[in-house]
């Protein structure tokens, strides 16, 4: 049976916040948790950028839930330290852990002052990353001189079991080439077709592993404000590649996203004040296969949607 996870964003809304959510959502009957990786937001509109490493310590003690992170190791983060980070909270919390990894964005690892590579670096860097990560994870001893460069590495704390490493893919190309190194598939909603391509493709190529979803939403109880809310919030991510991977900065993404109208965000979050709808959607990615769908409702009041939710959608779709 695929379980219903919540989504929490540290780009919208703050640490201390989000952790009284999640134990709200695990309360309402959500399965499950995870959360995004960012250094900045989306939009000045958004307005946070809590550090997701501190804050999983923080809801895998206060909840039982389950918890994965989409994170990019390579440039703002050493692959080594995401090991460590990764092989700590798994040691702590045995099997309610993974973690997915993707070639990151812009508007997060230029930070460094480094050089932003083109996506075939990225990604050769991912997996070298990828690599020395595991290793790491399995006890190894890690020296690396590459894309990125590794010196005597090891961790000394490890869990017993390593947790699995996802991989994060949108397009069909990257899902095949997650099927090589990946424990699993996270991709984002889209048309049930497209969803469809991209799944096969990782199966075709040999993906194995579960199939992750997150799914943008938005609700309230009538329809000019679940759509004002969403317009508000995530007009700025209505891109296609590589617009999301290359800008820099909120002011950025701010500036081209002026005239995306509502209609435009209509086509990349799912909106709606009818439950019934929502639940509809969210049935429809189950059945294309999925084993996990993490809800996030892209507004900042989290609270009127967790409850509603799982008073209406959670209870239909167990």
């Amino acid at each position: 049976m695929t379980v219903y996870g919540f989504h929490a964003s540290h780009e919208q809304i703050h640490p201390g916040a989000l952790l009284s959510a999640v134990r709200r959502a695990r309360d309402a009957g959500f399965g499950a948790a995870m959360c995004s990786d960012h250094f900045t937001p989306w939009s000045e509109r958004q307005g946070q950028s809590g550090f997701a490493w501190a804050w999983l310590g923080s809801a895998l003690a206060a909840t039982d839930l389950p918890m994965g992170v989409v994170t990019a190791p390579g440039q703002r983060y050493h692959p080594a330290v995401v090991a460590q980070a990764i092989g700590t909270l798994a040691a702590m919390y045995p099997g309610r852990f993974w973690a997915a990894l993707g070639t990151g964005e812009a508007a997060n690892e230029h930070i460094t002052g480094d050089g932003w590579p083109r996506k075939e670096v990225r990604s050769a860097r991912l997996r070298e990353c990828v690599d020395v990560i595991r290793a790491l994870l399995a006890g190894e001893e890690v020296s690396h001189d590459g894309l990125v460069t590794v010196d005597r590495a090891r961790l000394w704390t490890r869990p017993d079991q390593p947790p699995d490493l996802l991989g994060a893919a949108v397009s069909e190309k990257t899902a095949r080439w997650c099927a090589a190194w990946a424990d699993g598939l996270i991709t984002v909603n889209g048309p049930p077709e497209q969803l469809r391509r991209v799944v096969g493709a990782y199966r075709d190529a040999g993906g194995r592993g579960k199939l992750v979803l997150q799914a943008h939403l938005s609700w309230a109880p009538d329809e000019d404000t679940a759509l004002a809310v969403a317009h508000d919030q995530w007009r700025t991510n209505v891109f296609a590649p590589p617009v999301p991977w290359d800008l820099e900065t909120p002011e950025l993404f701010d500036a081209v996203s002026e005239r995306v109208t509502p209609e435009q965000v209509a086509e990349v979050v799912t909106v709606s004040a009818d439950l019934g709808r929502h639940t509809a959607w969210l049935r429809e990615y189950a059945e294309l296969g999925f084993d996990e769908v993490y809800l996030h409702h892209v507004g900042q009041a989290q609270d009127e949607f967790i409850d509603a939710f799982g008073a209406k959608v959670l209870t239909e779709l167990s």
